[in-house]
């Protein structure tokens, strides 16, 4: 795979959501100033627990799937046939669970219980969302940035459509759902004229994959934990609005998390491929994280200085608070995908089995720092937990776990800008190359 294919890969997922961005930041800015900060902590506090589940309802398969079609090209019908189907019915329980638990957690109100059933309904088409690992495998993202486009499109004017209707909070839970289920169903018939293989389960696919998976079943639940926790004791421990309050800092923080994202996505067929050749496999993952360290880093320096800006454009000015907070949690978003880089080579490593000390060491730890932060600094404590949190989870703890060293050795190589030079310079030279040939 050449380096150029990887960079257009990643070109086509960034540019169509740059659009997806745009639609984005006019939708949230109306909906956030429609419902309020207590709506629309609300309605966050719904994403909250339903993230919690999508680990058990994914089973693995999620970190595993790309890897999974590369290394067994001849079996892709069933490697895709077995994950839906699996995940699909562990949808339905995640569902069960989501109720019940907030039936307990929030006994007595209606509307906390109505909003998050609705929401949890988007799991049964996530499940079979998992799909769009077959075109990362194949480096046709192509077709998965047009269609989620196209989806977000469809459902930013159903959302438009309840804000000047006036319509209940109910109707904008439901519309994750709308938006996951355009997603899947296109994605799946896009794959049936596409792909080789019909989907089929085999039982025999679900042990090799499920062997592996497993292990990050407790890890992204731990992940979950760590990055949901904050909004879910917000709401437990202050009300709806401080959870508003916080949830629009993170939804800001991560403008510019699609380009990350895609950059991750669409290099992460290359670097399983060079483990299995032998042939370069370091190299791409110090390039990985050289582009990833420098470019989040500008971003969160951007983001930063212009934070009263940015919240009073999106939010207006009934989220003042959210300025304060925004400068902290933004930093912690540096370190969250390095978390992601560093994922792709345990994978390729094959160390999975030591996922569940790091994320369990870092859920615990954000649990225990929320607990005493957010009583003496409220929305402020739960920013601050998480970015110790990302910080000691992602870097830290890579010192502390032995097996875990070498990637940290990788990306101090990627600190040097050196690195990231060579790289755009081989970049340039490759699409002179092409640009030549074709001429020829």
């Amino acid at each position: 795979m050449t380096e150029n294919k990887v960079v257009k890969n990643a070109t086509w997922i960034i540019a169509c959501k740059i659009v997806q961005v745009l639609l984005n930041l006019v939708v949230t800015m109306m909906t956030a100033r429609y419902l309020g900060p207590s709506g629309y902590g609300l309605v966050n506090y719904a994403a909250s627990v339903v993230a919690f589940v999508s680990p058990i309802m994914q089973l693995g398969f999620n970190s595993v799937l790309v890897q999974e079609l590369i290394n067994y090209p001849e079996e892709e019908g069933k490697t895709l046939g077995t994950a839906l189907s699996t995940s699909l019915l562990s949808s339905a329980f995640c569902i069960v669970g989501v109720v019940a638990f907030v039936s307990v957690a929030n006994a007595g109100e209606k509307a906390t219980l109505i909003v998050c059933a609705l929401y949890a309904i988007q799991l049964v088409f996530s499940a079979l969302e998992l799909v769009q690992y077959w075109f990362q495998a194949k480096l046709k993202s192509k077709y998965t940035s047009l269609v989620m486009l196209a989806a977000y499109v469809v459902v930013s004017a159903y959302r438009i459509f309840l804000l000047i209707s006036g319509l209940s909070i109910y109707w904008f839970a439901i519309s994750q759902a709308l938006d996951y289920a355009i997603i899947a169903f296109s994605l799946l018939v896009i794959y049936k004229r596409l792909g080789n293989q019909k989907l089929a389960f085999s039982g025999a696919t679900l042990r090799r994959m499920f062997k592996k998976s497993r292990y990050y079943i407790v890890s992204n639940l731990m992940i979950v934990i760590f990055a949901q926790t904050d909004r879910i004791m917000l709401k437990l421990m202050i009300d709806d609005a401080a959870t508003g309050y916080y949830s629009a800092a993170v939804t800001c923080a991560g403008l510019t998390g699609f380009v990350f994202t895609a950059i991750i996505d669409s290099a992460r067929p290359s670097v399983f491929e060079s483990k299995k050749t032998g042939v370069g496999f370091e190299k791409n993952v110090c390039a990985l994280y050289s582009v990833i360290i420098y470019l989040s880093l500008l971003q969160s320096l951007f983001i930063s200085l212009l934070s009263p800006i940015i919240v009073k454009i999106l939010y207006g000015s009934a989220y003042t608070p959210t300025v304060s907070v925004l400068r902290v949690v933004v930093w912690y978003t540096t370190f969250a995908y390095l978390g992601s880089v560093r994922n792709v080579w345990i994978l390729a490593e094959g160390k999975e089995k030591y996922l569940w000390i790091l994320n369990l060491s870092g859920a615990t730890l954000n649990v225990a720092l929320n607990a005493i932060f957010i009583p003496v600094w409220g929305i402020m404590g739960a920013a601050v937990a998480s970015l110790v949190t990302q910080i000691f989870t992602n870097v830290a703890l890579n010192f502390i776990v032995w097996p875990m060293r070498r990637t940290n050795v990788l990306m101090l190589k990627a600190l040097n800008p050196k690195l990231l030079l060579s790289m755009a310079k081989s970049l340039k030279g490759n699409k002179q190359s092409e640009e030549e040939s074709e001429k020829n």
